[in-house]
């Protein structure tokens, strides 16, 4: 696909998550705030969706891994011991005739992409958003908003296992926002300043060899690649790059980055790191080993997904433009356990008191056993079609006179617009068989 075809699909993938109400602006009455995102009815039901299905694989699913919710305001010496308060940067250049600022490591020319002016030298830019604990504004009170959810899980590893005794190999996983104060926010939320991750922190015996702890790193990218391929990611668009040794974060021994083929890019999707002992031994905390009695500090492997960069290669991955009926449609082709809205029902003619009360009965039954289910009667059938189509809900099940006669609905296919009568008693089972 050509750039100029591509930079109009994004321009349409944002124009859509707003009309359709997935994503808008963050403050934008006012004029928004850069690298803020609020997310939508339908927006929230999609992450929501990601998050279940991650949690389900990798936590809930498994009888190695323990969920935890940690919090966002952390003891400022946690940032100090983990590297982060005096080696989270990235570099800054100021450009010195616009005076507009952008990250160093991605100019081109070192020229100034707003202006072509020349750029002034570079310095390193702490990521981290501060703020103070209480009524006092000075150093003892002074913390930050999390810049990853990592080190939540690290200061946890002792309660953890002073709770639950796990034997190692184990891992601890949690869901949760993290902020960075990104100096060049943009490609709509592939780059923010307030965003959510999907963590694990894979703790290992202190390995022996290479080859000990490289075994449970190709086992997380088998998994990881899976997981993004069973989410509806397609195969061909995901790669995997080794980092250079001076690409490396401060904690990390071996890092690959899964991209994707955004319409902006290959850019990181997702990522793979070897923590090595690098946390642990920082926050003086280790594990005894019950069988061995010996006691030791563990490495870790650190699987990151990012939520919303899922969000938007799904809306990428999903976007379709075709022709139905002689008309050009747009549709969002979801798979049915991603997308928001399972399915809707309608009145064939909302005018008609008897289709009206059957679609009611249809719609409150299928929604008391699939809450993912709305009601539409807006305009004729075909806008509600189309409507649906937009927002990826995979069935449309239409009250009709016939449906009076023999309880029998028309249900609808989002992708190929086929329809079929279905008896009301088995809508549960045919949906169902798809999720």
């Amino acid at each position: 696909m050509a750039n100029d075809d591509l930079k109009l699909k994004m321009e349409k993938i944002v124009s859509l998550a707003k009309r359709r109400g997935f994503i808008y602006a963050g403050s934008e009455i006012y004029g928004g705030l850069a690298g803020v995102w609020d997310y939508g009815p339908l927006g929230v039901e999609l992450k929501n969706n990601i998050k279940n299905l991650w949690w389900k694989k990798f936590v809930s699913g498994r009888e190695d891994m323990f969920g935890l919710d940690a919090a966002i305001l952390m003891n400022a010496r946690v940032w100090e011991k983990s590297g982060h308060a005096a080696g989270f940067s990235d570099p800054l250049a100021e450009c010195k005739k616009c005076h507009q600022r952008f990250r160093g490591d991605k100019i081109k020319n070192r020229a100034c992409p707003n202006c072509g002016g020349e750029l002034a030298g570079e310095r390193q830019f702490n990521m981290m958003f501060e703020t103070f604990v209480g009524p006092a504004k000075d150093s003892s009170a002074k913390t930050y908003l999390r810049p990853e959810t990592a080190q939540g899980i690290f200061v946890n590893f002792k309660n953890i296992v002073d709770s639950f005794h796990p034997k190692i190999p184990f891992g601890v996983a949690q869901i949760g926002k993290a902020f960075r104060n990104e100096i060049s926010p943009g490609d709509f939320i592939f780059r923010s300043r307030e965003f959510e991750q999907m963590e694990i922190e894979y703790f290992i015996r202190p390995p022996e060899s290479d080859k000990d702890w490289q075994k449970f790193f190709d086992y997380w990218v088998a998994e990881t690649r899976a997981w993004l391929e069973q989410i509806g990611l397609t195969k061909e668009k995901i790669y995997e790059r080794n980092l250079s040794r001076e690409d490396l974060a401060h904690y990390s021994k071996k890092t690959a980055d899964f991209e994707y083929d955004f319409p902006f890019g290959r850019e990181e999707l997702c990522g793979l790191a070897y923590r090595t002992d690098f946390d642990l031994k920082n926050h003086s905390l280790d594990y005894y080993d019950e069988e061995t009695k010996k006691t030791f500090i563990p490495h870790v492997i650190e699987p990151t997904f990012g939520v919303d960069r899922l969000v938007l290669a799904l809306l990428a991955e999903a976007y379709t433009e075709d022709e139905m009926g002689g008309e050009k449609r747009i549709f969002l082709k979801f798979k049915p356990a991603l997308a928001p809205i399972k399915a809707a029902v309608f009145p064939l003619l909302k005018n008609k008191p008897a289709l009206v009360e059957k679609a009611r009965e249809v719609y409150e039954s299928v929604k008391k056993e699939i809450p993912e289910t709305i009601w539409d009667d807006n305009g004729n059938i075909g806008k509600r079609y189309r409507r649906q189509d937009e927002i990826g809900t995979p069935y449309c099940l239409t009250v009709d006179f016939e449906t009076l006669e023999n309880d029998t609905v028309t249900v609808r296919d989002r992708d190929t617009g086929k329809q079929e009568r279905i008896k009301i008693k088995m809508l549960l089972d045919f949906i169902r068989q798809n999720f």
